[in-house]
């Protein structure tokens, strides 16, 4: 069976140039039709979604699941100096929903105990540490 092949339509080209205008950001498929609809284009849910599976499969965009009860994010790492490398870890602030790439040296100190002392591999893209963001934490300053 031939691989499927892929061309370039104004939606795909429109949506790439959208995530790649943001990077380091994660936007969900929700994001991405708002945004769209704000200036007035018309882009169909489905068709967002099936734009970023096209992009993830493509290795243009990386899909992150941070949790089962919220959807997806995407963002767009096709660039040499990707934000997302293997030792990308993820913050997810529980109040305003913020996903914040982490890349520490401690954490990877981490990595390297959980792997001698517990036999446990982290895998660092599916890592992430739950808490409250610099920004919410400063909203609730007296």
């Amino acid at each position: 069976m031939e691989a499927k092949s892929h061309y370039k339509t104004r939606h795909s080209e429109q949506i790439m140039a959208y995530l790649q205008s943001m990077p380091g950001r994660h936007v969900t498929a929700g994001e991405v039709c708002t945004h769209f609809a704000g200036l007035g284009i018309s882009i169909g849910k489905v068709t967002v979604y099936r734009q970023l599976e096209r992009l993830v499969e493509e290795g243009l965009v990386t899909r992150y699941t941070v949790d089962g009860t919220t959807g997806a994010c995407y963002a767009y790492t096709g660039q040499e100096d990707a934000p997302c490398e293997e030792t990308c870890y993820h913050c997810k602030c529980e109040r305003c929903g913020a996903l914040i790439h982490l890349h520490c040296d401690e954490v990877e100190h981490l990595n390297r105990h959980m792997l001698a002392h517990h036999g446990f591999a982290l895998d660092a893209r599916r890592t992430v540490f739950y808490g409250i963001c610099a920004d919410c934490r400063a909203a609730e300053a007296p």
